[in-house]
């Protein structure tokens, strides 16, 4: 039977064996809580990775869980 498709003839599989391979170690991939995927995503939506990891490792210093975050004056999170 012929692979019509793209979704029929995608190799999932594949896809993830070369992820793993090719992947680039980033601190929201280690041990990741939702709170540190979504500061990540939010960084990195018009930001090159390069540019956030140290911008993400020093907010996650600053601001560790979302209740760091909650508490802290607003001026110091748009400073930082």
């Amino acid at each position: 039977m012929e692979k019509n498709s793209f979704a029929e003839s995608f190799d999932s599989e594949r896809l993830k064996e070369w992820f793993f391979r090719q992947r680039r170690p980033l601190p929201w991939r280690e041990n990741p809580s939702p709170y540190q995927v979504w500061v990540s995503e939010v960084m990195l939506q018009q930001t090159q990775v390069s540019v956030v990891i140290p911008y993400y490792l020093k907010w996650m210093e600053e601001f560790p869980t979302v209740e760091a975050l909650a508490r802290a004056p607003l001026e110091k999170v748009i400073k930082l």
